[in-house]
């Protein structure tokens, strides 16, 4: 069942467009997640979903319901905010009640939703306090807390960790993805931030001025992106994307990169065979170049290339080395001591190789 149905859905200030003729269903219990550059649209379509904002054209359905037209209060929906938008007067317990005494739920219902939730987000031991005497992450909590009192059809999220500092960031992922197991909730939620739309979605919609340019499970949008724009912006570090042209070779296919001295076995895909003597863009993510000794299991193929430059990070070394003449970044085990300068063996998993079209660019399937 669809809880959220997005069609044809424009908006423009003036004759400026922000989005561009959206279309999305998102199913009941899923985690779907916006995610996109700054300006690209995504906190827009979360407002006009909460009814904050009004679309220039196109319908929205909340529970098959059709929301044109219906004010924010009467959508049965529940936001959670960048800053989380407590009322600095009140104690914690009443900004929780705060909707429901507005709502006029009855005093015993609001009692039992406020223990369930408290409960739930373990901030019992803060409901008399104000939101002066609480830590960034017990405010979030908190924020949450007033949204799940309400058990909405639909809760929305606009960049709710944004504002908190990396291990809190963390710890607060874990929790509202431990939130969404629990409670089996359908939740929309906006973030820049690709570590977090990989860990928490369910399903994620990428987007780029104003247009979805891919809406599909974390593992698809990763390993397969449906554009060069998706490989380039998800990953930290993203996808390397240089220039090939496709060689056959003793009824083999290979991208040969660069002057053509560096040459990989492709992946049998439907279309390839296409592009024979044809331009176009590989892509390999970082983790897919390894150390020498590491072994893809059948797809490893081992090449010598010059390293420009090392960056460890504790858990792995980032090693910058060109591969045809073109940068690329590689992952490597910790224990590996590479030095800038120096060539160095490396092992390359050719399963994972995409290719794009040039002119498209959009994935060769």
């Amino acid at each position: 069942m669809s809880a959220l149905a997005i069609r044809d859905v424009w908006k423009r200030y003036g004759a400026l467009p922000v989005l561009k003729g959206i279309d999305l269903d998102i199913d009941s219990g899923e985690f779907a997640i916006l995610v996109g550059p700054s300006g690209c649209g995504k906190s827009t379509l979360l407002n006009i979903i909460a009814g904050l904002d009004t679309a220039s054209q196109g319908n929205i359905e909340i529970g098959s319901r059709p929301m044109n037209g219906v004010a924010a209060k009467d959508r049965n929906i529940a936001m959670v905010f960048q800053s989380y938008a407590l009322y600095p007067s009140m104690t914690v317990r009443q900004n929780m009640t705060f909707g429901m005494e507005c709502r006029r739920v009855p005093k015993h219902q609001q009692i039992e939703a406020v223990g369930r939730v408290a409960k739930l987000l373990q901030i019992e031991a803060l409901l008399d306090r104000k939101p002066s005497q609480l830590s960034g992450g017990q405010r979030q909590r908190v924020a949450m807390g007033r949204a799940l009192v309400r058990d909405p059809l639909l809760f929305l999220f606009d960049e709710p960790l944004s504002n908190l500092d990396a291990k809190l960031r963390v710890e607060m992922r874990m929790e509202i993805k431990r939130l969404h197991q629990r409670l089996g909730s359908t939740i929309v939620y906006v973030t820049h931030d690709q570590i977090e739309a990989m860990t928490l979605a369910t399903r994620i919609a990428v987007m780029n001025q104003g247009e979805i340019q891919q809406f599909a499970d974390p593992d698809t949008v990763y390993n397969r992106p449906a554009n060069l724009f998706v490989a380039r912006f998800m990953g930290a570090p993203p996808m390397n994307t240089l220039p090939a042209r496709i060689v056959a070779e003793d009824s083999r296919l290979f991208a040969a990169v660069g002057d053509g001295g560096v040459r990989l076995p492709l992946p049998e895909t439907k279309n390839t065979g296409a592009y024979v003597d044809r331009d176009v863009v590989l892509g390999i993510r970082p983790e897919c170049i390894a150390e020498y000794n590491r072994r893809f299991e059948d797809g490893s193929t081992l090449l010598e290339a010059p390293v420009e430059m090392t960056e460890p990070t504790g858990a792995e070394t980032i090693v910058l080395l060109r591969l045809g003449g073109h940068e690329v970044l590689g992952r490597v085990a910790p224990d590996i001591k590479l030095k800038s300068g120096e060539h160095a063996r490396f092992a390359l998993d050719t399963r994972r190789i995409c290719l794009f079209d040039l002119a498209t660019e959009q994935l060769i399937t």
